[in-house]
């Protein structure tokens, strides 16, 4: 059953076979790291310092090989030694660099500077290209115009143009938003008039039988469709964000972010950081594609009426209830002058990310009450009118 195609497996199996997979790959990585690592001797050096400068040069260099001597012997008869991984260190050292990492390094600070950088980018590319996209999407004149040009964009090398970026907006963390709305916008804008393309013509049929304008036609069928659609698309440039985002934080790297960090420690091989670093890029890649994915049930719920939904269990119940109080407490917490300078002095840029999803949780809970709200109320105000 196992290698059937395109079988289905069981929920066991999927667990299962997902241990096996991972288990298989840290044993293929440690086998690697141990493959490519060097045993070194544990000595203790001679001498750690140079010989003075003005000392006579047959002097310098008989205390130099002196010295020398010395180490390989005790190099040679040392009893203690130890394993060096100059290229791939092992799962456990990239797990033992985190302390490290998250007191002297700053990794919470510098990971939610990235990740809100990553999101203002995001926002400035969804206002512009979703627009944009609709506009050469709808009308022939501008897609006459500009449909071969921006399929052209997708073309540039992107990271060549930093340069560029930094002629026009300096090295702070504007250049680092712009370059990164402007890599997502290369990707997204086709797409959005892909989208409008895709478009089925029984709804076209349907609203233009119903005496419908071109506006109410854009506003009824064309926008909600790109729209549902494209929050798809949405969710896949996740990636293509974290590769533009690391590339703009080497650029005035003081400015901190993860893109800073991998930089920095790269440049002392400190592999085991690297590693760790990156495996923090792609778990929390994985946890904004599941976000995505949460906010496109909630704002497309059509797309996934047919998927079994565990909503109305005890236990989704009771994590939404928590999750709406606590962004409740968040919001009260940051409108709070007090709350707001201690939330801020706590989690630096963790600060604005935590308040945007606080944010729109409240929203999309008030989304899904209002109908119930507006009914209860509206009916309500109108049988005290009738009486």
């Amino acid at each position: 059953m196992l290698f059937q195609i395109r079988k289905e497996l069981t929920g066991l199996q999927k667990l299962v076979l997902g241990i096996v997979g991972v288990l298989l790959i840290l044993a293929l990585w440690t086998f690697l790291a141990y493959n490519k690592s060097t045993v070194r001797a544990v000595y203790t050096p001679s001498s750690k310092e140079l010989p003075a400068l003005d000392l006579p040069e047959a002097v310098r260099d008989s205390i130099i090989h002196v010295h020398e001597v010395a180490d390989s012997l005790a190099e040679a008869n040392a009893t203690e030694f130890e394993r060096i991984y100059p290229i791939l260190p092992p799962p456990q050292k990239v797990v033992q660099s985190y302390p490290e990492l998250i007191q002297e390094d700053e990794l919470s600070k510098n990971t939610f500077k990235s990740l809100w950088l990553n999101l203002k980018g995001y926002f400035w590319a969804i206002l512009i290209a979703i627009p944009i996209g609709l506009l050469i999407g709808l009308l022939p004149l501008f897609r006459g115009m500009f449909n071969k040009p921006v399929d052209a964009m997708r073309y540039l090398p992107l990271t060549a143009l930093t340069g560029v970026f930094m002629a026009w907006y300096g090295t702070d963390d504007e250049m680092k938003v712009a370059f990164l709305a402007f890599g997502i916008i290369v990707y997204l804008l086709p797409v959005v008039i892909q989208r409008v393309d895709e478009v089925k013509d029984v709804y076209l049929k349907t609203v233009f039988t119903l005496g419908a304008t071109s506006w109410q036609t854009i506003k009824t069928v064309y926008i909600p469709s790109v729209l549902s659609r494209i929050s798809d698309d949405i969710r896949v440039l996740t990636a293509i964000s974290w590769t533009y985002i690391i590339v703009a934080e080497l650029v005035n790297s003081s400015e901190g972010g993860v893109g800073a960090l991998i930089y920095l420690k790269g440049r002392f091989a400190q592999t085991d950081k690297v590693f760790a670093i990156l495996l923090v890029i792609i778990i929390i890649g994985l946890l904004q594609d599941k976000y995505f994915t949460y906010l496109d049930k909630k704002l497309f719920p059509f797309k996934h009426k047919n998927e079994a939904t565990k909503e109305s269990s005890l236990a989704g119940n009771t994590i939404r209830f928590i999750v709406t109080l606590v962004s409740t407490l968040f919001v009260a917490l940051a409108v709070w002058p007090t709350g707001r300078a201690l939330l801020q002095e706590l989690l630096h840029d963790g600060f604005y990310v935590l308040l945007l999803l606080s944010t729109i949780e409240l929203l999309l809970n008030l989304k899904e009450k209002w109908p119930a709200l507006a009914d209860r109320f509206l009916t309500k105000k109108a049988t005290v009118a009738k009486s």
